[in-house]
């Protein structure tokens, strides 16, 4: 990841977003549950705070920023002090993987896909939930990052071009959700759940090993 510096030095403003924008996370979390395997060992690369591995039962995690897992590990998660490049796991030793808004803050998405795969049991599961770039959300964060604490430095993808960089790693049989139709701040509830992306701010992949 390029600069963790923020999430060390604001990991009270990245947690306060989720208590200003309950219904977006809840959403978010309802897209990703849809696609996560129920059964087998997981983790979550890029596990910041836990306030996805947690509710979705995953416990094991690997972040690079200390304060990220500190928050993390009060939500019962193990939390391993790594880089997605560089993953800490022996061959095939996960069931499945998530990524959460994680793609866009590394130095090396290939590379991260392939130690990604790497870990995985055959036919294992990889899951991928970000912000599409060319999606109402995605061009809000764009236009405004040089003043975001947590984006100025993050480079934003669509869903071809995650699924191009999963499929060189080696990844197959893709599937999509997506969710967060309106304004975020102006919801009310937890958006509906469609197939596909073009429409949806937050993009889930599915992909098998």
């Amino acid at each position: 990841m390029p600069d963790t510096d923020p999430f060390e030095t604001y990991a009270g403003d990245y947690e306060a977003w989720f208590e200003r924008n309950p219904w977006a996370y809840q959403s978010e979390l309802s897209a990703i549950r849809s696609q996560l395997p129920t059964n087998g060992l997981g983790v979550e690369i890029g596990v910041g705070s836990g306030r996805f591995a947690g509710p979705l039962g995953i416990k094991v995690g690997v972040d690079p920023s200390a304060s990220m897992r500190t928050l993390a590990e009060k939500r019962g998660i193990n939390v391993i002090d790594a880089k997605a490049e560089k993953l800490p796991f022996k061959d095939a030793s996960f069931d499945h993987a998530l990524m959460v808004t994680t793609v866009c803050f590394l130095d090396d998405v290939p590379a991260a896909f392939r130690e990604v795969i790497r870990i995985l049991k055959p036919d294992g599961i990889l899951v991928i939930g970000f912000i599409d770039k060319d999606s109402v959300l995605g061009r809000q964060y764009q236009e405004k990052k040089d003043k975001s604490r947590f984006y100025r430095l993050a480079k934003f993808y669509s869903p071809g071009e995650v699924t191009s960089m999963a499929q060189e790693a080696g990844f197959k049989r893709f599937q999509y959700v997506q969710t967060l139709f309106w304004n975020i701040r102006q919801m009310d509830r937890v958006d509906p759940l469609k197939e596909g992306f073009g429409h949806g701010s937050f993009v889930v992949i599915k992909a098998e090993k």
